[in-house]
């Protein structure tokens, strides 16, 4: 990681992940380019590896894709690379269970389904809908991408302080 980024650098994170969101990235997409930076990773890796994890995983209206951005975020941080590292795996998890915990109580949910209320048993296309301003409108993903930025800005502010 570089150095530790400063309470304004993150701020403008979550403003940089807004943006990018409502420029036509996916929910998971403006989370992880946000904070790329702060791991070495250029703003075009960052989007490439967090693509399909938007609409819910692949449009498929799972897990919350700004949530999975910031999961992936987490294993940035504090993910192990030694598969024999079980206390490095649990603290890791440990991690991605208090944020999920963190995105429920600000979100209401984490499955991307419940929060678009949408039906369990409809199935969508894997065509994303066009970026109107009506889309923009009858969709909280703006607000969800952006606390779900303010959640990871408040874990580096506290983890660094």
């Amino acid at each position: 990681m570089n150095p530790i980024p400063t309470p304004v650098e993150l701020d403008a994170c979550v403003t940089r992940a807004v943006e990018l969101f409502k420029s036509g990235f996916n929910c998971s997409q403006s989370v992880v380019a946000a904070f790329a930076h702060l791991y070495g990773i250029t703003e075009e890796q960052a989007l490439r590896m967090s693509a399909s994890f938007g609409g819910g995983i692949g449009r498929m209206r799972q897990t919350c894709g700004a949530a999975c951005g910031m999961f992936l975020l987490a294993g940035l941080e504090t993910g192990c690379t030694d598969p024999t590292d079980r206390e490095g795996k649990a603290s890791n998890y440990a991690l991605v269970q208090h944020l999920a915990e963190k995105f429920k109580q600000a979100n209401g949910a984490l499955i991307c389904a419940d929060l678009l209320g949408l039906s369990k048993t409809a199935s969508t296309p894997p065509t994303p809908e066009a970026r109107t301003t009506q889309y923009y409108a009858k969709r909280p993903c703006s607000q969800i991408v952006e606390e779900t930025a303010k959640i990871w800005a408040d874990y580096l502010k506290k983890r660094h302080q």
